[in-house]
C-alpha cells in the first residue's frame, strides 16, 4: 500500500570528515567542487542519499566517487539541519567520521579535486562544513580518552614516538615522554615488540622439541622493541 504525506518534507544527504596522520600532522581530506553552489571552494566528500540507501551506503560511495577512497567502518558524527545551510533546498547532512592512513586520492564525479591538507591549513568551507568539522574535532579528542582509536593511523608496528606525535597532534598539547609511555601502558592496550617475538620463538621451539626432524631449538633474538622505544 503506497502513502502520501501533505507536509513538506527536505532531501536528505551525508558528509564525510575523514582524518589521517603523516606522522608529524593530523590531516583532513577534502574535495574541491566543481558545481554549484560554492564552486571552487573546499568541503567535504558527500552528497544526496539515494531512495534505497542508507545513510552510511551513501556516505560510502559518496566517499569513493568523489576521491576514489574505498573504506568500510564509518563512525556517525550526527545530523545537521540548520535551516539555511544548503542554498539550494531544506538539506539534513547526516555527517560521519573515519581515521584512515593517508593514500592518494583524486577527484571524481561532481568533484574537481581531491586533496589532503594539514588540520592547521584549512580553508574555508563551503555550506557549513567549518561547523561540523569543529564538531568532528571536538568528538575525535572525545573518544581518544576513552576508547582505543588513533591505532588505524600508523602503521602495524610503531615506535611510542610515534604513537605520542599522534596523541599532541589531535588533541594539540605536548606530552612529557615518560609519564605518556608510562600512561599508554597502563591501558594494557600495548604489546612490545620484543614479547611477540618471544612468544613466536617459544611456540618454535615447542614445536621442534616435539618433531621427529632435528631442528635445533633456536635462540632468543635481540630485538628492540617497536612499541616501547
Amino acid at each position: 500500500m503506497s502513502y502520501t504525506y501533505e507536509y513538506p518534507h527536505p532531501a536528505v544527504a551525508t558528509d564525510c570528515v575523514v582524518f589521517g596522520f603523516n606522522g608529524k600532522n593530523l590531516e583532513i581530506l577534502l574535495i574541491e567542487r566543481g558545481i554549484e553552489p560554492y564552486k571552487g571552494m573546499w568541503a567535504f566528500p558527500g552528497g544526496f542519499m539515494k531512495m534505497d540507501e542508507t545513510a552510511e551506503v551513501c556516505a560510502l560511495r559518496e566517499l569513493k566517487e568523489e576521491t576514489g577512497l574505498d573504506i568500510h567502518i564509518l563512525k556517525q558524527l550526527g545530523a545537521f539541519s540548520g535551516v539555511h545551510r544548503d542554498p539550494r533546498e531544506r538539506v539534513v547532512s547526516v555527517a560521519f567520521y573515519a581515521l584512515v592512513r593517508p593514500s592518494d586520492v583524486a577527484g571524481g564525479d561532481d568533484a574537481r579535486k581531491a586533496r589532503w591538507f594539514a588540520i592547521n591549513e584549512v580553508p574555508q568551507l563551503a555550506f557549513d562544513h567549518d561547523y561540523i568539522l569543529r564538531k568532528a574535532m571536538q568528538q575525535l579528542r572525545k573518544d581518544i580518552h576513552f576508547e582505543p582509536i588513533g591505532f588505524e593511523l600508523l602503521e602495524t608496528s610503531f615506535t611510542m614516538a610515534d604513537l605520542q606525535r599522534l596523541y599532541e597532534a589531535i588533541l594539540g598539547v605536548h606530552f612529557d615522554r615518560r609519564n605518556f609511555e608510562k600512561k599508554m601502558l597502563q591501558t594494557c592496550i600495548l604489546q612490545s615488540y620484543d614479547d611477540i617475538i618471544d612468544d613466536r620463538l617459544k611456540m618454535m621451539c615447542s614445536r621442534a622439541k616435539h618433531s621427529t626432524n632435528s631442528i635445533p631449538c633456536l635462540q632468543k633474538l635481540t630485538i628492540s622493541a617497536h612499541m616501547m622505544r
